[in-house]
């Protein structure tokens, strides 16, 4: 036993000589090397122009003298399948560039000019940075950024692809470090065995005398959960530290996986018992539905929501102007940025985890799912009364998906009013989770978790709750959800993949062609339950607009009341 300790945990001593080494290696770096970016294919939309005319035999030096200059330095660069996602580091006392002031630039060895290109979207980080989200490049090109102003391009030496690669960490109680990996590819809905994993700890995997090592304690899907070292836990009391220590994953005979992950970004609470802040919340992960976010929080939080987490995945409509708004209106949304692709099950753990200290109970919905409590009272009576047997860990609400309903244009007040037309058999079921409950592995396939040992479902009947599903609108709408979906277990409608599946589109196939029938399908049972119910509770008296509709506010200014 005291051999297994040694060989997995350094001494606090040792760690702290570490933590010196590593301070005078980083202040002895003078500078970066060009990186060589090999992609697989060019981009059709790839249409740089040239920005900046320099001879290829002074560019390094230029890059040099502007990334010392300056401060702002880029920590990683990501290379997903459409894009690239640059992660940007700050000083404390500066300022952040906006999207308008950056440049996404391309460079080649072969080349003896820049080329740039407007940035798909800036995102902000909880650690004073920023992620760049750029077009990817054509074979043979670098990328870095470029400041308008001061033309500044630091340059970063490595750029990792996205799968293998551990890409979010998180402390949790009891100090277990918990992982998110990409391409374990391990089953849905069951545990692997742990002996063959391990975490690794420190600010340069290869070289493994300056690792602090872990064995896994559980590892699942897309997540690994280690005991975090003493030795790191007091190292993190360091600013440095904090800054720079990254969790990586090392697999019995793949070796260590690539990681971008910083385990003391985010401390999850410590105190289990203290009294939780909202009954009810929801969290959801989303891509390009601002248009319907307004709509979908006024209406859940007049049944009895109050909490919200929204979980960006690389939007580049709004959304981040249509959360604001709401936040201005007083509605408790926050946004945080999910760069990863097909990741919703671990995007949905991370947020189970996150809600827990303030959420009693939490919704896994989309947004365009819609609870419809079909009795007098509202929400959160359904969850009391469900819950009086205090081993209650999910409560299960049954889904049923509406059709076009005979429209061809989006409708204009929204979607409970205008998609009246459903199937008759029910879909599956959402859940409503007690965060506390969740089986520690977090396992969770298609918005349904696993419970710890001794916690028990119970199934709401429709005829007290159902969630509209407003799955196949116009098809204006429909085609965009198309393009891909979020989910890591679920086949995108256009591959060719379980065809057979409930999670396809019943005779669509795998092309986004329009069928010339599309507006009249799925439609078995004509329910306008839900449509009644919120004309008669949010329209207003005079003009007969909803709250969510862009003139409602005019309207009501014009009167006075605003």
């Amino acid at each position: 036993m005291k051999d297994h300790r040694r060989r997995n945990t350094l001494s606090r001593n040792r760690f702290f000589w570490c933590i010196i080494s590593f301070l005078f290696t980083s202040l002895a770096i003078t500078s970066f090397a060009f990186s060589t970016l090999q992609l697989f294919r060019i981009k059709e939309s790839f249409r740089p122009n040239a920005v900046l005319p320099w001879p290829a035999q002074s560019m390094e030096a230029k890059l040099e003298d502007d990334y010392w200059s300056s401060g702002l330095s880029i920590r990683e660069t990501v290379l997903l399948p459409d894009y690239a996602l640059i992660f940007l580091n700050y000083p404390p006392s500066s300022r952040l560039y906006t999207k308008h002031e950056i440049d996404c630039v391309y460079f080649s060895a072969k080349s003896p000019r820049l080329y740039g290109e407007p940035p798909q979207q800036v995102d902000y980080t909880e650690r004073h940075g920023q992620v760049v989200r750029c077009p990817l490049m054509p074979r043979g090109f670098n990328i870095s950024i470029s400041v308008k102003s001061n033309g500044h391009i630091p340059v970063k030496p490595s750029n990792l692809k996205w799968d293998p690669l551990v890409y979010e960490a998180l402390i949790d109680r009891d100090n277990i470090t918990i992982v998110f990996v990409k391409g374990l590819n391990l089953r849905p809905e069951r545990l692997a065995e742990p002996s063959g994993f391990e975490c690794v700890y420190g600010w340069d995997f290869k070289r493994p005398n300056m690792l602090l090592k872990s064995d896994a304690v559980s590892i699942a899907q897309e997540i690994v959960r280690c005991r975090t070292p003493l030795s790191l836990l007091i190292g993190l009391n360091m600013k440095k530290v904090r800054e720079s220590v990254k969790v990586s994953v090392r697999v019995r005979g793949r070796g260590i996986f690539p990681s971008i992950a910083r385990p003391a970004g985010f401390r999850l609470d410590l105190n289990p018992k203290a009294r939780k802040k909202h009954r009810m919340c929801v969290c959801s992960m989303l891509r390009n539905q601002a248009r319907f976010v307004k709509e979908w929080v006024i209406y859940h939080t007049r049944i009895g929501v109050q909490r919200w987490f929204i979980y960006d995945n690389n939007s580049d409509d709004d959304i981040n102007d249509v959360i604001e708004s709401l936040q201005g209106d007083n509605y408790n949304i926050t946004r945080h940025v999910w760069p990863w692709i097909k990741t919703q099950e671990a995007g949905f753990a991370h947020c189970a985890l996150r809600a827990r200290d303030v959420c009693k109970w939490i919704g896994f919905i989309d947004v365009d799912e819609f609870f419809n409590v079909r009795i007098r009272r509202g929400l959160q009576y359904v969850i009391r009364n469900h819950s009086r047997l205090k081993n209650v860990g999910e409560i299960r609400t049954p889904c049923y998906s509406f059709g076009p309903s005979g429209l061809k244009k989006v409708p204009r007040q929204g979607v409970m009013v205008g998609y009246t037309c459903r199937l008759t058999t029910r879909e599956r079921h959402k859940s409503i989770v007690r965060p506390e409950a969740l089986n520690s592995t977090l396992i969770n396939v298609v918005h349904h978790f696993h419970l710890k040992q001794g916690f028990v479902t119970v199934d709401v009947d429709s005829k007290v709750m159902m969630i509209n599903h407003y799955k196949y609108q116009v098809w204006e709408v429909f085609k965009e959800k198309f393009r891909m979906r979020v989910a890591t277990f679920v086949a995108d409608w256009k591959e060719e993949l379980n065809v057979g599946s409930n999670d396809r589109v019943p005779g669509l196939g795998n092309r986004a062609i329009e069928p010339p029938d599309w507006s009249s399908r799925f439609c078995e049972v004509r329910d306008v339950a839900l449509r009644k119910w919120v004309l008669n509770k949010f329209a207003d008296r005079q003009t007969h607009l909803l709250p969510w509709q862009p003139e409602y506010e005019d309207k009501r200014r014009e009167r006075g009341f605003l």
